[in-house]
């Protein structure tokens, strides 16, 4: 409750306002019985008024009057009752709204390292089924609780003042079904937690095949992907059964009870009435305040159900927002980036032990060209994400004479342009896709960086030209020119002072490879550039090339000191002379 009531800043005066508006509902509901008792005892029988008798001065035994009465009662309980769903669900979709904003914006700002580990369907969860059932019981529950307690209270007091000994009767079973509710709270948090933790999983797997549906047709894979779907699909129709059957169970047994207190009212109260203990009147109002008084105890267990749930999901949401960012130092600057990178003894481990690079040395000067050249896990990418702060590391890299970790993250980011392998694209125009890094971008620096990229010439063979919609993640363009777009996305930022190729220049043919790099180089001759690639003409005109083995550079050079030197890079030359 310390959690949820934290939700409620800046929106508390609008749920107290909620809470007023339930509690003169609730009144005006407790009003009722009443009337109907006066009506059966003193109108229709003889007995005196009491509390009543200024109805009886002003209206006589007219009965209608009592009609109308209630009637008015139930008008004004449907005004405060509307006012109480409008105002809390007015707050409760205020809040939600805040909760998803500062999860998303949490999410920009989480360490790279956290993003790698994560489920992409978990996260989607939490921001969206989680947070519903937050909004839910703010909107709902939360005022509901209120209205709870003061209709117990209320209730139990008009029901003294009525008869003490039928009280004591109809308030018999109580304490069993708030000892029952609570033992059902503990019980249906887990499995909450376990159907929400599923559903999860689920979401995922839904994520990832939607996501990789191209890959699933060109590999087959239908059958495979059914099956997975249908075991994790099964898994949650089982844990959430069970969190059904302890519903069912719960909501059978408080049902009895509450009958059972029923059938005890009405045994006890009519043998009451018969001896003369109590009149006619006072039995119906009874059984009417019995079972206002039933529906809140047994919605008690509703409410806690829900705050099982709730819990659950603030917890969900509470590790997203209580997840360490990325957060720029006081100690941290914004130093002019014009391209001179040097490595000195740099080494990096991952959290689970695993060393990535090993003592990595090399200077790079401004406007030159590195280009790196090793097999699968080697640790090119982890090379390249240090120089971006991705991950913090051992030893010295020094941007410009700047140690790199103490220059501000996002500055550094700003100034060094990444194209992916894979790239992502955006279900946007292509148009779109280039520029989409800032909105005052002119068409001709669209074209300008397109033609850099050599993708213009495809581009307006387009029906559509620039202005053609690509499609979720550039679904409808080939790797080549996906990764071609990406790059002219890249390159149209004058600010980046840094290029870096991982492997981005794979799905192109050799000649449109030349094309890009002696575009580039003709460009703009002081940026910087880095390039990763397993073919060696692309990287044959890099002014420094290395050879990394196992997180350790094995070979330095240029490209025709590596070709007379016995090693790795020769031997891949050779082969893919002899390809070509």
């Amino acid at each position: 409750m310390k959690n949820i009531f934290k939700y409620l800043k800046g929106y508390r005066g609008v749920f107290s306002i909620a809470v007023l508006s339930i509690v003169i509902a609730t009144i005006m509901q407790l009003a009722t019985p009443i009337l109907i008792k006066y009506a059966i005892d003193s109108i229709v029988g003889d007995e005196p008024a009491g509390n009543l008798q200024f109805l009886m001065d002003l209206y006589g035994k007219d009965l209608m009057s009592v009609v109308w009465l209630v009637v008015g009662i139930g008008l004004i309980r449907g005004v405060f009752l509307f006012l109480k769903g409008y105002l809390s669900s007015y707050a409760a979709e205020r809040i939600a709204e805040n909760m998803k904003n500062n999860l998303y914006k949490q999410i920009q700002y989480m360490t790279y390292e956290y993003h790698t580990k994560k489920e992409t369907g978990d996260m989607i969860q939490r921001c969206t089924s989680d947070v519903e059932t937050i909004r839910k019981f703010l909107g709902v529950q939360i005022v509901d609780l209120a209205r709870i307690i003061f209709m117990i209270l209320l209730s139990v007091v008009i029901m003294m003042n009525l008869n003490f000994k039928l009280t004591i009767y109809a308030i018999a079973l109580i304490p069993i079904l708030f000892a029952f509710s609570y033992l059902f709270f503990t019980k249906v948090q887990k499995n909450f937690k376990k159907s929400d933790e599923a559903e999860g999983a689920l979401t995922t797997v839904l994520q990832e095949n939607l996501s990789g549906v191209r890959v699933v047709r060109a590999f087959g894979r239908e059958k495979y992907e059914i099956d997975k779907f249908e075991k994790v699909n099964t898994a949650y129709r089982k844990v959430t059964y069970r969190l059904l059957e302890v519903l069912a169970v719960f909501w059978s047994s408080s049902d009895l009870l509450t009958l059972t207190q029923s059938g005890i009212v009405l045994v006890v109260g009519s043998t009451m009435v018969i001896s003369g203990e109590i009149s006619i009147g006072t039995l119906v109002a009874f059984i009417t305040y019995e079972s206002m008084l039933l529906w809140p105890v047994k919605q008690s267990g509703r409410i806690l159900s829900e705050l099982g749930k709730t819990t659950v999901s603030i917890t969900r949401v509470e590790e997203i927002l209580n997840e360490k960012i990325e957060a720029d130092q006081p100690h941290e600057v914004e130093s002019e980036v014009l391209g001179h990178i040097k490595f000195d003894a740099v080494t990096f481990t991952y959290p689970d032990g695993k060393i990535a690079l090993k003592n990595i040395s090399f200077d790079l000067p401004k406007g030159k060209t590195l280009g790196i050249l090793g097999s699968t896990g080697s640790g090119k990418s982890t090379l390249v994400h240090l120089i971006q702060r991705l991950y913090e590391y051992e030893g010295s890299i020094q941007i410009d004479g700047v140690e790199l970790n103490t220059i501000k993250k996002q500055w550094i980011r700003r100034k060094i342009g990444l194209i992916l392998q894979e790239p992502y694209l955006y279900a946007k125009t292509i148009k779109e896709n280039i520029g989409i890094t800032r909105k005052n971008f002119e068409d001709q620096e669209i074209y300008m960086a397109a033609q850099t990229a050599s993708i213009h010439e495809n581009i307006i063979t387009f029906k559509e030209g620039y202005e053609t919609v690509i499609g979720e993640k550039g679904v409808s363009l080939s790797g080549g020119q996906k990764q071609r777009v990406a790059i002219s996305r890249t390159i149209i930022d004058p600010d980046k002072r840094i290029l870096i190729f991982d492997d981005s220049l794979s799905a192109v043919d050799t000649e449109t490879d030349m094309r890009i790099r002696r575009a580039l180089n003709e460009r703009n001759k002081a940026v910087t550039t880095i390039i990763i690639s397993h073919r060696i003409t692309t990287l044959s005109e890099a002014d420094i090339i290395i050879v990394l083995d196992d997180g350790k550079i094995i070979q330095k050079g240029a490209h025709h000191q590596l070709v007379e030197e016995e090693g790795p890079y020769k031997r891949i030359w050779d082969l893919q002379k002899m390809v070509s």
